[in-house]
């Protein structure tokens, strides 16, 4: 038993109190400092380059850096890494795109010195970004490496056979899953073995991009966002949020675009335990376009609200250069982790 059970607290709990300790100290500091007609707020005296906008918030211990060499993955990197598989030429002159997943149990550190067993495809979370264009053949060679049961279930339009629900692959088994990939959007993936909620937030999840055989109108960045949370202690409450798993990381480590840049974010929200998520834009606008299935926006705004396994994309230009927070709008996830900068350069 560690020192947070004999207290009687949950993880949770602990770093809450921690966040919440920085912020007391913060503010206490800073009011000592100011003159008395105006006391500031610590959030607006963070300072980006210490640490990140929320800098001031994180409790002690949790300004360093997680190893992300151990972890097998940045989530830097994992903004740009699309998957397009193998891809070659079927008879009837279809496009075959074919893709190794292997479910893997994987230790990651999650924030510095807490580490998690993680359940993965291809040993990173979230998993891989399939890519593909409307109307290509898809064959998933899925391969069980843990000792529980898995599935890959795609959301989308495909055979009953190949829905990944009822097929359980057992510990060491095998599994093709071979589909057309309909209808053009941005979708998703993830276990669907019991209790499914479990299987989803200990990391068996990622995204699916099927692109219009047109495409879609260029833009100069792409990049992929999966909501989440984590449960470290397995009470069935999130301890921490984050885009693409690792907290805190593009606080830590700001997304560099160019002011006049026409960006393209596709976010998805594979958020267990909580009923719903946010994203929100600071300085700014975008154009929302609710699971990418049309390719006329439905709204122009700077927050949108997503249920588990809601998606869409959005497309915005920074008119000025700086440094803007984007992060969900409920104040917990945002000071548990969920937050991150761009930094748009002139």
């Amino acid at each position: 038993m560690n020192h947070i059970q004999r207290a009687g607290l949950s993880r949770r709990d602990f770093i809450r109190l921690g966040l919440g300790s920085a912020l007391a100290a913060s503010a206490s500091a800073l009011a000592a400092c100011a003159p008395t007609t105006h006391t500031p707020t610590p959030h607006a005296n963070a300072t980006p380059e210490h640490g990140g906008a929320m800098a001031g918030l994180m409790m002690p211990g949790f300004d360093g850096d997680v190893d992300h060499v151990a972890n097998g993955f940045n989530p830097t990197d994992l903004l740009t890494d699309f998957d397009y598989g193998k891809v070659s030429t079927l008879a009837n002159g279809q496009t075959l795109r074919e893709y190794n997943v292997v479910a893997a149990i994987k230790t990651i550190e999650v924030l510095p010195g807490i580490n998690y067993e993680a359940w993965t495809y291809n040993r990173r979370v979230p998993g891989p970004t399939f890519r593909c264009t409307e109307g290509d053949r898809i064959r998933i060679n899925f391969i069980n490496g843990t000792q529980h049961a898995h599935t890959m279930h795609f959301h989308g339009i495909h055979p009953g056979n190949m829905d990944g629900v009822y097929e359980h692959v057992p510990p060491g088994g095998k599994f093709v899953y071979e589909f057309d990939a309909e209808p053009f959007g941005l979708h998703l993936y993830h276990c669907h073995v019991f209790p499914l909620a479990e299987h989803i937030a200990r990391g068996l999840y990622g995204a699916f991009i099927i692109d219009p055989k047109p495409g879609r109108p260029k833009v100069d960045r792409e990049l992929v966002m999966v909501m989440t949370g984590t449960d470290l202690d397995f009470d069935g409450a999130n301890d921490v949020y984050a885009v693409n798993f690792i907290p805190f990381h593009y606080d830590k480590h700001p997304i560099q675009i160019k002011v006049g840049e026409l960006i393209r974010v596709y976010l998805v929200n594979l958020l267990e335990f909580d009923q719903s998520n946010s994203f929100h834009l600071h300085a700014n606008f975008f154009h929302y376009y609710p699971t990418g299935t049309s390719l006329t926006p439905a709204e122009f705004t700077d927050t949108i609200a997503q249920m588990q396994a809601q998606r869409g994309i959005l497309e915005f230009r920074f008119k000025f250069p700086g440094k803007y927070m984007f992060h969900a709008h409920k104040t917990e996830f945002a000071e548990l982790g969920w937050t991150g900068v761009f930094e748009v350069l002139g």
